[in-house]
């Protein structure tokens, strides 16, 4: 399988769950954080919702993040309209509401915002999560650059590939397996990401001889962002977007070397 073609540039710096740290996770309300503070690139979670609607979610459950309750994959778009997403960060945020995948696509087009969309599909929902989300990236930033699509799952990957072979596909691991180049390579993807405290030298070594851009979260200081970059890290996850940020980009110019 061949890699996507076309150049993407790559932001040093992405707002995690959108706002990070600033602002109720998954939500516009972190996007216009981010930007404001001048931050040109977020990540997100997508999860389907019962009527098979991609809605930013990070959790299975409702609980956490929102007024609402049970499982997202159990709950109608038409409750997921009316929850509240923002009254557990601060009374500031009341009455913040659950993005629409499409709400958040908006959004980011209108505010100039680099995105990387993670998959995050609840069990046995993987492939259907990820052939969906794809979808709706290739119709909703028609025109303009791709987002970045992430995901845990291998499945998920491999569908949202099978629909839009174009995307950037980011292979998402907490330690990288010791196949992880074969998984990568699997999927067709343009880059490796990690938690930061679980990435080994000889991962970051064998990631560079092979041209995959290796991205770290979930990064918080500024000292630990520099540290990694000078280890060969491209990009970081940060919800303290207010100490970790960088203007800098590397532009990742047509992949097809890069053929498994």
């Amino acid at each position: 399988m061949i890699r996507p073609r076309l150049g993407w540039s790559l932001p040093r710096v992405f707002a995690h769950r959108c706002g990070g740290a600033l602002a109720p996770e998954n939500t516009l309300a972190g996007l216009r954080i981010a930007a404001r503070m001048g931050v040109r690139a977020v990540e997100f979670d997508v999860m389907l919702s019962a009527d098979g609607s991609p809605w930013l979610m990070h959790d299975e459950r409702l609980e956490r993040t929102s007024n609402g309750s049970g499982r997202v994959c159990e709950t109608r778009d038409a409750t997921l309209r009316v929850l509240d997403a923002g009254a557990y960060q601060h009374p500031a945020f009341l009455g913040e509401p659950v993005p629409s995948l499409e709400s958040a696509a908006l959004l980011c087009r209108q505010l100039g915002l680099v995105a990387n969309v993670e998959i995050k599909p609840a069990a046995g929902f993987e492939v259907l999560t990820g052939e969906v989300v794809a979808r709706q990236i290739r119709e909703f930033w028609a025109g303009t650059e791709l987002p970045l699509v992430s995901s845990f799952s291998e499945d998920a990957l491999l569908a949202a590939r099978e629909v839009a072979p174009e995307l950037p596909l980011g292979a998402l691991y907490e330690r990288p397996p010791d196949d992880w180049l074969t998984r990568v390579n699997r999927v067709a993807a343009l880059s490796l990401h990690c938690d930061a405290e679980q990435l080994d030298d000889s991962v970051l070594s064998r990631a560079r001889a092979n041209g995959i851009p290796v991205l770290c979260y979930t990064v918080n200081e500024l000292g630990a962002a520099e540290a990694l970059f000078r280890r060969g890290v491209m990009a970081v996850f940060s919800d303290r977007i207010d100490c970790v940020r960088d203007g800098s980009e590397i532009f990742l110019p047509a992949l097809a070397m890069r053929q498994p």
